[in-house]
């Protein structure tokens, strides 16, 4: 911690001036305290000494004792004005900092006005920008409350960077003691979180610190920052960790190019495991703290980190990425862009080019003038979960109900298990969710070796074609039609039983569609179709009967007529896309073969389906 030189004007008192004295040794030993104590001796024997009030006060802000340090900045003032236009910004920041916006612009008014170097003259313009943009904009947010996490999450320790798996039942947080950082997790049980406990298994260290974490929607995976680790790049590292039967297991260094010779911290994960966010102070940066992003490759490494840029990142510090479940909304920390004070929670939305909206201040029901530290935000947008700092000092976790216009899009998941469908064990395999109208593959993932179990995420407002492909088995089709708003807050559990591929084995293909009463192929049939190519092109020696079926609707004999002529269209396709004639037979039956109620529009929505038969 270092300390402006001013121009030192001695006290006459001669008790004032060696207590002063005595203050300027033990600020070059780095001893504050006994400085700030030498330092109050001196002004209670001469209470005009201006220039041992302005050490005082330098040294309450440089400990982040804003409100302590504005009486003796206001001394300073009051007793000799020309002293040092420091005095204004220490002022100034020290009001900033304690939401004192209006006084806090006039003395860093004063301040600009004073030679300085553009490293001083940019950040008094940032703050300046603060003060006007805070004067503009406290108090004007949706009034709400913020609510204290109880006693068995928030201790008298610092507690922070909450995560919560997609049910909202399980929250992990860093909380740190003694200067000791690390994981706790607390599971919701009848509307109350159970006493917090470390996890278990080998993330959490005695001699390093873990923390500034992400989760995975599913609760398998928990990417989080490592600090001075002997297998570090470093100084900071993102490590992963992987449960496996209620054990973390050995935490894996991510290594090149995510981490550096520099400092890695504070990753995000994408709902699909795809892209990684995290903060950085590798050179080339554009601040001193700054947001990257890495694509995982189909090879299964990183690509290297790239910049988010200038519609995210400021010369300034930003920290804590969260992207949404809808991989489109960021929220994060920064220090940098317009805010009530220190550091402020803020939202940018990525377009379908790939560019960032200009981030939005979440407001001052959200924000203050001091750190918000971390957010994370539920999967239907609705709930908040925060990390902030008290009038303390202290870190602590809060929940919140989200304003409408800091929501993210509301996104439904699959909480799935796969299995094999003669012994029900479980099974590997690949999970592939598409948007059925663009044919666009918007969220792909495997099942969990060990249990089968998967979650896959669907965001409101497109229907979905799911398949899950294993080798050596019959892929599954299934639809979730998601254009309606009111599945806002579903949560589709789904047992999956794989059929191994042999003679007689039937799938549905639950993506085929026509007009009614016709048999052309509609367009969006085609997502289906071409999985049905693919599984006949990897399995070569095999040869089947593509069947279609009806509801009780109309005729019999025009069913029947409507069922084989569907079958027909789904083997020309297969033809055209390279399957041999002689793979496919095609039958109709019509309504006799129902699987559902024909009496209720579901139960007939059911019926009107396609099928294949391994022969």
């Amino acid at each position: 911690m270092s300390f402006q030189a001013i121009a030192q004007k001695p006290s006459a008192n001669k008790k004032a001036q060696s207590a002063f004295l005595e203050a300027n040794k033990a600020l070059r030993l780095q001893q504050h305290e006994k400085a700030e104590q030498l330092l109050l001796e001196a002004v209670s024997h001469d209470q005009h000494f201006a220039t041992a009030f302005q050490q005082l006060g330098d040294i309450y802000r440089k400990n982040e004792q804003y409100e302590k340090a504005i009486y003796p900045y206001q001394q300073v003032l009051s007793n000799d004005p020309s002293l040092t236009p420091l005095t204004h910004f220490g002022l100034g920041e020290s009001l900033l900092f304690t939401g004192q916006y209006a006084l806090a612009e006039e003395h860093l008014k004063k301040y600009g006005n004073a030679n300085l170097s553009e490293k001083s003259r940019q950040l008094v313009n940032k703050y300046l920008a603060d003060c006007a943009f805070s004067l503009a904009n406290v108090n004007h947010g949706i009034p709400y409350s913020l609510n204290k996490l109880g006693p068995q999450i928030n201790t008298v320790d610092d507690e922070y960077f909450p995560k919560l798996t997609a049910d909202n039942k399980t929250i992990i947080f860093t909380r740190k003691t003694k200067n000791q950082e690390n994981f706790y997790e607390s599971t919701l049980i009848n509307g109350q979180w159970t006493e917090a406990q470390k996890l278990m298994g080998d993330i959490n260290s005695e001699n390093f610190n873990e923390g500034a974490h992400c989760i995975s929607p599913d609760g398998k995976y928990l990417f989080f920052t490592g600090c001075n680790w002997p297998n570090g790049l470093g100084s900071c590292d993102i490590y992963v960790s992987k449960q496996e039967n209620g054990l973390w297991g050995a935490p894996h260094n991510l290594g090149s190019p995510i981490n550096t010779r520099g400092w890695e911290s504070q990753p995000a994960i994408s709902a699909d495991g795809k892209t990684l966010y995290f903060v950085s102070n590798r050179n080339g940066g554009i601040g001193g703290y700054d947001i990257y992003k890495s694509v995982l490759k189909d090879d299964g490494t990183w690509g290297v980190a790239q910049n988010l840029g200038p519609n995210i990142n400021t010369p300034f510090d930003e920290s804590a990425p969260y992207i949404h479940a809808d991989n489109q909304t960021l929220y994060f920390a920064s220090n940098g862009w317009p805010g009530f004070g220190r550091k402020d929670i803020f939202k940018s939305q990525q377009d379908s080019m790939g560019n960032w909206s200009e981030p939005q201040n979440l407001g001052s029901t959200i924000n203050n003038f001091r750190d918000q530290m971390a957010l994370h935000v539920s999967m239907n947008g609705r709930i908040g979960h925060l990390a902030s700092q008290d009038s303390l000092g202290q870190q602590d976790i809060y929940t919140f109900a989200l304003p409408d216009n800091t929501r993210p899009k509301t996104v439904a998941y699959i909480h799935g298990k796969i299995m094999d469908a003669q012994n029900r064990e479980p099974l590997e395999a690949r999970i592939q969710v598409t948007e059925i109208l663009s044919d666009k593959i918007i969220f792909e993932d495997r099942s969990d070796y060990i249990d089968g179990g998967f979650l896959a995420t669907l965001p409101l407002g497109s229907d979905y074609a799911v398949h899950i492909q294993r080798e050596g088995y019959l892929f599954e089709s299934q639809t979730y039609l998601l254009k309606d708003s009111s599945h806002a807050d579903e949560r589709f559990e789904s047992e999956i039983l794989l059929k191994r591929i042999e003679k007689g084995a039937t799938g549905t293909l639950n993506n085929i569609y026509f007009a009614v009463n016709k048999f052309d192929l509609l367009p969006e049939s085609t997502i289906d179709l071409k999985m049905l190519v693919y599984f006949l092109k990897m399995n070569p020696q095999i040869c089947i009967e593509i069947s279609g079926h009806t509801d009780n609707t109309g005729k019999a004999e025009a069913n029947q007529t409507l069922s084989e002529n569907r079958a027909k269209s789904v083997q020309h396709f297969l033809y055209q896309n390279g399957i041999e004639y002689n793979r496919i037979t095609t039958k109709g039956y019509g309504q006799t073969a129902p699987i559902a109620d024909n009496n209720t529009e579901e139960g007939k929505r059911l019926n009107r389906r396609t099928e294949f038969k391994v022969l």
